[in-house]
This record gives C-alpha cells, sequence and structure tokens, in this order.
C-alpha cells in the first residue's frame, strides 16, 4: 500500500509558547486590575461586604494563583508582591488625594432632636403625652404639643399608648406607660 505523505506546517514552537505567555501574562496583570479597581468601588461606592469585594479578592487571588501555577514560584512571588505594593499604593493615594470625595458615597444625617433645654423647660417630670411611635425601646413621644425623643423605663410602649415623663436629660426624656 503506498501512503501519500500528509503535508505538516512547521511550527514554531518558540513563537507559540512565547504568544502563549504574553497571554497568560496579559490575563493576570488583567485580573489583579480588575480586582483592585472592585476593592476601589468597595471601599468608596458600596460599603459593607458585598460582591465587589468578594470578586475582587477572588479576581486577585485568581490571578496571583494563575502566575504560580503557569509560570512558575519566582514569577508567583514576583507577582504577588507587586500585587500587595500596587493594592497598598493604590488605596492609599486615591484616599491620600481626596479626588474622590467626588464619587464617593455621601450619607449625613441633618435632622436633629428637640433639646430639653434647661432654663425654660417645656417638659418636666410628670408631665403626661402620647406616644407618636413605638417605643421599643426608644421612640419619638408629644408632650405639652412637642416632639421629643423619648426612651421608654422599663418595657415596650405601644404607639398612640399615654405615657407619663419620668426623668428629662438634655436630649430625650425618660417615659413609662401611664397607668
Amino acid at each position: 500500500m503506498n501512503r501519500t505523505p500528509v503535508y505538516k506546517p512547521e511550527h514554531n514552537s518558540n513563537f507559540v509558547n512565547l504568544s502563549a505567555r504574553f497571554m497568560s501574562i496579559t490575563l493576570i496583570i488583567f485580573l489583579i486590575l480588575l480586582g483592585i479597581i472592585l476593592f476601589l468601588i468597595e471601599f468608596l461606592l458600596v460599603p459593607g461586604i458585598t460582591i465587589a469585594g468578594i470578586g475582587g479578592a477572588i479576581l486577585m487571588i485568581g490571578g496571583v494563583i494563575m502566575a504560580y501555577h503557569y509560570h512558575g514560584t519566582a514569577v508567583g512571588n514576583y507577582v504577588l508582591i507587586g500585587t500587595a505594593v500596587v493594592a497598598f499604593l493604590t488605596v492609599y493615594f486615591v484616599l491620600k488625594t481626596k479626588t474622590w470625595n467626588r464619587i464617593m458615597l455621601k450619607t449625613q444625617i441633618d435632622s436633629k432632636v428637640n433639646i430639653v433645654k434647661e432654663e425654660v423647660p417645656k417638659v418636666k417630670e410628670g408631665d403626661v403625652g402620647e406616644a407618636v411611635t413605638r417605643l421599643n425601646p426608644m421612640g419619638k413621644v408629644i408632650v405639652n404639643g412637642e416632639y421629643y425623643e423619648a426612651k421608654s423605663e422599663d418595657k415596650f410602649i405601644d404607639q398612640k399608648s399615654t405615657v407619663e415623663v419620668v426623668k428629662v436629660l438634655s436630649n430625650k426624656i425618660i417615659v413609662k406607660l401611664k397607668t
């Protein structure tokens, strides 16, 4: 039987290996940078433990593991140290320069509680009022036509219950259920 030789093109294995190494290094760098970006989103925009923080950690750890797996211990160590340094410097400079204040999530409470003034007290011990919200143990009450932050003396008090002032503090009053 006469066999016809099959044409096999010569592959330059060095070129293929170099191309694969370049692609894997590019992927590792991309994963680590994306992980750092997700961490910044976690710190500045979405506080708490969310998908951004968890995803950032997974991507950064995955990038370092890929460096160890595909490129050996020496490259893996360099990537690990480089990742730690870049992550630290990024967070340091982002927080130090305060340029991120424009996009950071800002929550500020502008409301305030009525202050019970000591010079001319509008509410005193023994006054009777009504619970505007449920006191469990804190809530709002209305005494002498004014709303105040109040704390229940010993137990929860339902809304619209009649309450009696037991003690007056500078920023709240202590009440009990009127019996």
